[in-house]
């Protein structure tokens, strides 16, 4: 029997606004940031019938406690959908989302899933990265992996080695803009309907509501970050000014088979074309968004210079500088991160792929004459994860693009 595969497209994300670790969720669950997005997309499609929905796929990094017990299931169930929509968790470290969105989405291409909701979850002050985990020694004491693999911090200081021309200067004016850029996106309204406001509770101050990413520090300067020491190495380059910090937080996005979309009314804002994920040395875990993309793009037929908007997720300056300068793409190139990125908003760790997801789409509503666009980051323990994504409303319009 032959069978044809089925085009897959995005069709509407939410996230919850992103807090820092012991901060504004301090005393929220990890299960309910995620159940909010979830409630919050059936309530923004009302058009999608909540039986259509085929299967529900949530990462988290650290699957204990309230961010356990196979969350995609309970945490469906807790949003009100039917009984009969399944659900599992999934894990790739910072790539979470992105592979919950890759695996249903080859569910949808191959026609098992006609709608799903992919997305993540992390809560880094209740459930820091590695918590409970019992890694094989044999991954050190044979040299599988260096011990610096295991700090994410130094496996940047080491990308920085590797890459000499990415001084700290260049990682520190990376990350001012980077604060720029968001606070002017939110300062435009730009941010602000992706995010589903989320009701918080503290002991000492009772109720109230996140509405707005709590780690954003828009009054950044190079002479602000210049004081800021360096902790994975003695007069280092890696900062918590020029690195994403630990944050909390939930995305969430719906994926359907375009044909679907269209039967139910539901418009779509990107269409997959490819994917890649890709091993790399442990020790330099930054350097992998280089051959994920690279990858990707032969699968697309594509080449970098088809790519009109870029959303890299930043985990720390130097890995989205080390991209950039592998394909000769300027620091300050308006397609890339136009709205701010991680080093801005926060990196929940296995939330923050469908975050890049959200900005894509936005960069592609503002501007019909991008037709393709990526959305990428870097995996611990050596991966990178790149997805190409193709603009359904491209007009065509090659003249005036932003280059």
């Amino acid at each position: 029997m032959s069978r044809q595969l089925r085009e897959v497209v995005f069709v509407d994300g939410v996230r919850t606004p992103f807090g820092k670790a012991k901060g504004q969720y301090a005393e929220t669950r990890a299960d309910d940031l995620v159940i909010k997005c979830i409630s919050e997309l059936i309530r923004r499609n009302p058009s999608l019938p909540p039986e259509r929905i085929d299967e529900v796929a949530i990462a988290a990094t650290t699957q204990i406690g309230d961010q356990g017990l196979t969350i995609g299931r309970t945490a469906g169930m807790l949003a009100g959908l039917p009984i009969s929509v399944p659900g599992f968790a999934i894990d790739r470290m910072c790539a979470g989302a992105l592979t919950a969105v890759t695996t249903t989405a080859g569910g949808i291409a191959f026609g098992s899933y006609d709608v799903v909701i992919a997305g993540g979850v992390e809560h880094m002050g209740r459930h820091p990265m590695g918590e409970g985990v019992d890694p094989n020694p044999r991954i050190i004491s044979e040299k599988i992996v260096d011990p610096e693999a295991l700090a994410m911090g130094n496996t940047a200081e080491n990308l920085h080695d590797r890459y000499p021309a990415i001084t700290k200067e260049r990682a520190d004016a990376y990350a001012v803009a980077s604060q720029a850029k968001a606070a002017a996106a939110y300062a435009a309204g730009l941010i602000q309907p992706d995010l589903v406001p989320v009701a918080t509770r503290s002991a000492d101050e009772g109720w109230g509501l996140a509405t707005t990413d709590e780690p954003m520090r828009p009054q950044t300067t190079m002479e602000s970050l210049a004081t800021l020491k360096t902790p994975f190495r003695s007069h280092g380059r890696v900062t918590a000014g020029n690195a994403a910090g630990i944050n909390d937080g939930a995305t969430a996005c719906i994926l359907a088979a375009e044909d679907v979309a269209t039967e139910l009314g539901l418009e779509p804002k990107m269409r997959l074309v490819s994917y890649s994920f890709v091993g790399v040395e442990a020790e330099f875990m930054g350097a992998g968004p280089i051959p994920a993309t690279e990858k990707a793009l032969r699968l697309a037929g594509l080449g970098i210079d088809d790519i009109d908007g870029f959303e890299i997720n930043e985990a720390f300056a130097v890995q989205v500088l080390s991209l950039l300068d592998h394909y000769g793409i300027a620091d300050d190139d308006a397609r890339v991160n136009p709205f701010g990125g991680a080093i801005a908003f926060g990196h929940p760790l296995a939330s923050s792929g469908v975050r890049l997801m959200l900005q894509l789409s936005r960069q592609f509503e503002q501007d019909p004459s991008k037709r393709y666009g990526i959305t990428t980051m870097c995996v611990g323990l050596g991966m990178g994860g790149t997805i190409v994504w193709e603009n359904p409303n491209w007009n065509g319009n090659t003249e005036g693009k932003t280059k």
